[in-house]
C-alpha cells in the first residue's frame, strides 16, 4: 500500500487552501515531501462568509459553492503534483478538511462544505473528508482535532509545552509528560483582527501587527470582550465564526461610551486575542514551560510579544523550532488524519473533544 498522502485544510482565516504531500511510516510518523497554497478568489471568500448566518436559499447556494470549492481543492492537487513531479495513482488518498461554513454541535452538526465525490472524480484519487462529524455523533464537539496529531509528533518527556495554533480561532494542546492531553478553542487568533483591518485599511491582515503596535488599547472595550462567557467555560469546547463574528463585535463597540479609533480597536483586538491565550493556558496549563507557535499568527510579531509578556517566565517559540514550518501544521494534520482512517485507528482525543471514546474519523470518497 502506497502510504504518500494529500493533506488539505481551508480554516475559518479563508485566506485560502493548504496542501501538503506527506509520506509516513509504518508507525504513522510523518515527512513533509512538498507544499502548495493556493488563495481564494474574492467572491469564494464573500460566499463563505454569507453562509455562515442563516439565510435565504441556504441549500442552493451551498451546493453549488461546495461544487466551486471542490474544483478550487482539485486545481490545488494538480499543482501540487506538478511541483512535486507526481501522477495522481502515486498518491494513497486525499485528506480534505472542507470549509467550514456552520459549527453547531451543541445541535449534533458541523458543516464542512465542499463536495468531495467531484473532488474524487476530478483528481482521479480516493477522497477521505467530513472528519468532524463522527466525533460530533459520539457526543464530542468535533474539535479540536489537532491535538491527537500534535500529541503523536510534538510531545516530549523532558519539556511541558503547549502548542499554540493561531489560526482565525486559536486553539491550544497540553503535552504534559504524565498527564493526559488537553485542547481546546482559546477564542478568536486573527479572524476578528483580519476583518477589521481589511475593512479599514484596505489590507486583508496586519502585517507583523505594526498597525496594531502603532494604537493605544481601549480598556472599557478590552473588558467587554473578556467579558465573553465563553472564555469562562470548561473544556472540552470549540468555537468559530458562528458566535465570535462581525456582530459580535458590533455590539461590543455599541456598547461603549467612547468611540475608540479604528486603530485603537485593533490593538485593543490583538491585546484581546492575546489574553484569552495567555488566560487558557495560565488557567489550564500549570507549570507549562514552553510555548510553540503555529498558524497564521506564528508571523505576528506584536501578538506573540504580547503573549510572551503575559506568561512571563514561558518560552514562546515559533513551531519551526521542533520543525515542522508553522503554516503546514493543520494540512500535515489532516494528512494523518487520512492516514489513521485507512489504517483503521482513531483520530480523535476524547479528553479533548469531549467524545463518549476513540473513533475513526472520516469519510470516503472512492476515486
Amino acid at each position: 500500500m502506497n502510504d504518500l498522502y494529500i493533506g488539505m485544510m481551508s480554516g475559518t482565516s479563508l485566506d485560502g487552501v493548504d496542501a501538503v504531500l506527506v509520506r509516513f511510516d509504518e508507525a504513522g510518523r510523518p515527512e513533509l515531501l512538498a507544499d502548495h497554497a493556493l488563495p481564494y478568489p474574492a467572491e469564494i471568500k464573500a460566499d463563505v462568509l454569507a453562509l455562515q448566518p442563516r439565510g435565504h436559499d441556504e441549500l442552493h447556494r451551498s451546493e453549488t459553492l461546495a461544487a466551486r470549492l471542490a474544483e478550487i481543492y482539485a486545481q490545488t492537487v494538480g499543482e501540487l503534483l506538478a511541483k512535486s513531479g507526481l501522477q495522481a495513482d502515486a498518491i494513497r488518498a486525499i485528506a480534505c478538511h472542507g470549509q467550514t461554513i456552520r459549527h453547531a454541535p451543541q445541535d449534533g452538526y458541523t458543516i464542512q462544505l465542499g463536495n468531495m465525490s467531484r473532488l474524487a472524480e476530478l483528481s482521479g484519487i480516493d477522497v477521505i473528508a467530513d472528519f468532524r462529524s463522527r466525533d460530533v455523533a459520539a457526543g464530542g464537539h468535533g474539535a479540536p482535532l489537532v491535538p491527537a496529531f500534535q500529541q503523536s509528533v510534538f510531545a516530549s518527556p523532558d519539556e511541558k509545552r503547549v502548542i499554540l495554533n493561531i489560526g482565525g480561532i486559536s486553539n491550544l494542546a497540553r503535552l504534559h509528560h504524565g498527564q493526559p492531553a488537553i485542547g481546546f478553542d482559546c477564542g478568536p487568533g486573527n479572524m476578528l483582527m483580519d476583518a477589521w483591518c481589511l475593512r479599514h485599511t484596505g489590507q486583508p491582515f496586519d502585517d507583523d501587527g505594526r498597525w496594531a503596535a502603532g494604537g493605544n488599547i481601549h480598556p472599557p472595550l478590552l473588558a467587554a470582550m473578556l467579558a465573553e462567557p465563553y472564555l469562562q467555560q470548561p473544556p472540552p469546547k470549540s468555537t468559530g465564526r458562528d458566535l465570535f463574528d462581525d456582530a459580535w463585535l458590533e455590539a461590543k463597540l455599541a456598547a461603549q461610551q467612547s468611540m475608540p479609533s479604528p486603530q485603537d480597536v485593533q490593538a485593543t483586538l490583538l491585546a484581546f486575542s492575546a489574553r484569552s491565550i495567555a488566560d487558557a493556558i495560565l488557567a489550564h496549563c500549570p507549570g507549562n514551560q514552553a510555548v510553540y507557535v503555529c498558524g497564521g499568527g506564528a508571523r505576528n510579531g506584536a501578538l506573540l510579544n504580547q503573549i510572551a509578556r503575559l506568561l512571563d517566565g514561558q518560552r514562546v517559540l515559533p513551531i519551526e523550532t521542533l520543525g515542522m514550518p508553522a503554516q503546514l501544521i493543520e494540512a500535515i494534520a489532516f494528512a494523518w488524519l487520512g492516514w489513521r482512517f485507512v489504517h483503521r485507528q482513531p483520530g480523535n482525543l476524547p479528553a479533548v473533544t469531549g467524545a463518549q471514546g476513540p473513533r475513526i474519523l472520516g469519510v470516503l470518497h472512492p476515486r
